[in-house]
């Protein structure tokens, strides 16, 4: 960003403190929906096709103006680490209450579970996506799809788990959120000693993409810019490995 673009967006910061000016509001509205795009698009990575990216966008537009009104430019604290927390979450939560995912989804999730079991009990080994995808009669690309959508359903619910009650005497419990049992953490710990155990076990152009997207939170578009591969080749990809590491990551998001 230029200097002049820096000197511009520091007046309109002052003008929005200062009085919410409508029209500085508007203008870093444009400048920061860029930040929306992103996040949409690499939440959109995980949802099924009947979810509509402008309903996502809309999401996070919400999240946005939500962190133009909270923000204290006073705080020692970048803007766009704060908005990407609340456009992140504004999304998350729109999705989680609304049902997402249909019935019928969820009952092939539900199928391919089942197959993938059935399957690896009868040859004791990890199966193949084409092997299961063979089992029941659809594209391979379809077993993908169901197992990431599947997942990204599991993160979406963890928050569900964690303030689920049981019992009468749930109500006089409180619980030290900020606290880690030493067994939690020792399995979580193991957890991803085994993630990291298996993401190395992929070969090296599926290592490149969970590494670009995971860590490095590049896009799916961004990482295909940079493999010189297509959006499309990449989601496969990604797809591919999420199936892979289905079962450790299952149960790190349940944990």
């Amino acid at each position: 960003m230029s200097q002049a673009a820096t000197d511009l967006e520091k007046h309109y910061w002052q003008m929005w403190t200062a009085s919410r000016d409508a029209y500085a509001g508007d203008m870093l509205v444009q400048r920061y929906m860029p930040l929306v795009q992103y996040h949409v698009q690499r939440i959109s990575a995980g949802l099924p096709k009947n979810v509509s990216r402008d309903d996502i966008k809309s999401l996070g537009l919400m999240g946005l103006l939500d962190a133009l009104q909270k923000f204290d430019p006073a705080r020692d604290l970048k803007f766009d680490t704060y908005a990407s927390f609340r456009i992140r979450g504004a999304i998350i939560d729109g999705l989680r209450k609304e049902d997402w995912m249909p019935r019928s989804a969820r009952e092939k999730a539900k199928k391919v579970e089942s197959v993938i079991e059935e399957l690896e009990q009868k040859s004791l080994r990890h199966v193949e996506p084409d092997e299961v995808a063979a089992a029941l009669d659809v594209p391979v690309e379809e077993v993908y799809q169901i197992t990431q959508e599947h997942l990204f359903a599991n993160v979406l619910s963890m928050d569900e788990h964690a303030t689920e009650e049981d019992g009468e005497t749930a109500a006089f419990t409180i619980k030290d959120r900020n606290s880690v049992l030493p067994e939690d953490q020792l399995v979580k710990n193991e957890l991803i000693e085994d993630l990291a155990q298996k993401i190395g076990q992929l070969n090296e152009k599926e290592q490149l993409v969970i590494s670009l997207f995971y860590t490095e939170e590049l896009t799916l578009t961004e990482i295909g810019e940079v493999m010189n591969l297509s959006t499309s080749r990449i989601s496969q990809i990604h797809s591919k490995c999420l199936f892979k590491l289905r079962k450790l990551l299952a149960a790190e998001y349940q944990s």
